[in-house]
């Protein structure tokens, strides 16, 4: 089994990579917003479905992103308590 240090030590780099992932997927929202407001734009005055469908998959795939930002920050936590109380 290894020992407390090396534990920390692994604890530490996946929270690095999991902070990294995070900022990943925040410049993947603020391109896809930036889609999404391209795409209000040009859609302007639209009444066909398919444009309400696209707008409405981008939002959706924003919350999507948000909640796997929670879902990792909340990983990270758990790890940290973890790592405390080592």
């Amino acid at each position: 089994m290894a020992g407390v240090e090396e534990i920390r030590a692994g604890i530490a780099l996946a929270n690095e990579k999991s902070l990294a992932g995070i900022a990943a997927i925040t410049q993947a929202s603020l391109q896809l917003d930036d889609a999404r407001n391209a795409l209000l734009a040009a859609t302007q005055g639209s009444s066909q479905a398919d444009v309400a469908q696209a707008q409405g998959l981008l939002t959706e795939a924003l919350q999507t992103l948000a909640g796997a930002q929670a879902a990792i920050q909340a990983s990270i936590t758990s790890a940290e308590g973890y790592a405390a109380r080592l």
